[in-house]
């Protein structure tokens, strides 16, 4: 691999180069890492100032910084936004893998008659298009993804590899859904008849709109009689399932493992962390975020910070975790009471 110099480096990044007196333009560095996987050679970051003291027998031979850190023996780029320009620097080392894609459908694609695909996307190898889909220009469909009947795909959507569309679901416009997603399954919702669980209806679709990104394995149950809806701009990790009729609003992020039970919804910018689970019809209102592994059981305003299980307001929970840290102290504490009550009713009695 060929070097690149630092001071080519600081320039391409607008940075100002500082530490060294004066610092050593010409270094040559050759990669770009993590602080905890910096070596010789290498640029690293740090993106506070309180993680300066990390640096402290660091072997990377610069670093990227928000400020001046005072006392380091080697070189800082020191630029506003320091995760922008590493990211920049990352790449300079390690080029995004660009595959050129003719227009057109893979030979081993299979597209019914009546399906509609623009001559300005990519149908890659194993796609299944059935009846009366519709694909729009400069989308790519990698291998092995399957459209069922009646699916519409709006322009420049990615579709990666494995991910299935069940009838009737609708994408927006710049959609990417990564490897196993699979979008309109049938909600989990059952009868109990004469000792059966008998499945109900799910004649509905799912609708996601415009710039929406859905994470690998994840899934986004049809609606019962009508539409799952996925706002415009949501952004929705790994492993998130979400159920029937749900409604999610726009740009809201959801992270992993979450679960999002029947006829729920959510509004605009809403958070929820890690683990969040979300009982059945209920709304979480604008701009509000949940913390990691809290479970929403009733309907949320807007502008709350929630934490818990189940989840209260973040001032709530913080005097319950506080009352829980005393706990094995009030323990001790009672049982001292119980047994000092115990020896004085014990007194008493041997002097009666």
């Amino acid at each position: 691999m060929l070097g690149i110099a630092l001071g080519e480096l600081a320039q391409q990044v607008h940075g100002e180069l500082v530490g060294q007196d004066p610092p050593d333009e010409t270094v040559v560095l050759f990669c770009a890492l993590p602080l905890s996987q910096a070596r010789p050679g290498c640029i690293t970051l740090v993106d506070d100032t309180k993680h300066a003291d990390k640096l402290i027998g660091t072997q990377a031979a610069a670093v990227v910084t928000p400020k001046p850190l005072p006392g380091l023996s080697i070189p800082q780029i020191v630029v506003s936004n320091p995760h922008e320009a590493f990211a920049t620097i990352c790449k300079r080392f390690k080029p995004a893998v660009v595959v050129e894609r003719p227009h057109g459908v893979h030979p081993s694609a299979t597209v019914h008659p009546t399906a509609k695909v623009d001559r300005e996307t990519f149908i890659d190898a194993g796609v299944s298009i059935d009846a009366d889909c519709s694909v729009g220009s400069g989308c790519h469909l990698h291998r092995g993804v399957t459209l069922m009947p009646g699916c519409k795909v709006g322009r420049d959507c990615q579709l990666f590899p494995g991910v299935v569309l069940y009838p009737g679901t609708i994408l927006g416009d710049r959609v990417t859904l990564h490897a196993n997603t699979v979008i309109g399954a049938h909600g989990f919702g059952y009868k109990f008849v004469d000792g059966k669980h008998v499945p109900t209806a799910q004649l509905g679709w799912v609708e996601i709109e415009d710039d929406v990104e859905v994470g690998a394995n994840s899934a986004i149950d049809r609606g019962t009689y009508g539409v799952t809806r996925i706002g415009t701009g949501t952004k929705i990790d790994n492993l998130v399932q979400i159920a029937h009729n749900c409604t999610i609003g726009k740009h809201n992020l959801i992270c992993a493992h979450v679960g999002i039970a029947g006829s729920s919804s959510t509004g605009d910018y809403v958070v929820l962390a890690g683990q969040v689970g979300m009982k059945d019809h209920i709304h979480i209102g604008d701009r509000t975020q949940v913390g990691a592994q809290s479970g929403v059981a009733s309907d949320v305003g807007p502008d709350q910070i929630l934490l818990g299980s189940p989840a209260e307001p973040i001032y709530q929970q913080a005097q319950v975790y506080a009352v829980m840290s005393k706990l094995p102290e009030m323990r001790k504490a009672i049982r001292r009471i119980e047994n000092q009550l115990a020896k004085g009713r014990h007194s008493e009695s041997a002097e009666t």
